[in-house]
């Protein structure tokens, strides 16, 4: 089993679908809770909380992994909060000095897709 991050995008697609693959089986009725609490949680909360498509989501975590300032964890982290002005930026990167250039460069490609 490997590891990695995922999107907020990406957990609400996982938990919709196990939610829907679960529904009428194992004795439980079609309008019953098939999630546990935990996941129920998880769920309402990335229902709440993410603003893009699956697919957008992951075009945009390309994008932003194409730039040498920006690891994977960095960029699942740009894709869940969408960074629109340079204090966001900043404390995402908060362990690193980015150049106004840089900090341009992610709020210009979290626009494309807002």
């Amino acid at each position: 089993m490997t590891e990695r991050y995922v999107t907020l995008a990406e957990v609400k697609e996982l938990l919709e679908g196990i939610s829907e693959s679960r529904k009428g089986t194992a004795g439980l009725l079609e309008d019953e809770d098939v999630l546990l609490a935990s996941q129920k949680a998880a769920l309402d909360h990335a229902q709440k909380v993410s603003k893009l498509t699956l697919e957008d989501t992951n075009k945009l975590v390309e994008e932003l992994s194409a730039f040498e300032f920006v690891t994977d964890d960095i960029a699942v982290k740009i894709a869940d909060i969408l960074p629109r002005f340079p204090e966001d930026v900043h404390a995402i990167f908060y362990r690193q000095k980015l150049s106004d250039a840089e900090i341009n460069q992610v709020i210009d490609t979290v626009n494309k897709y807002l």
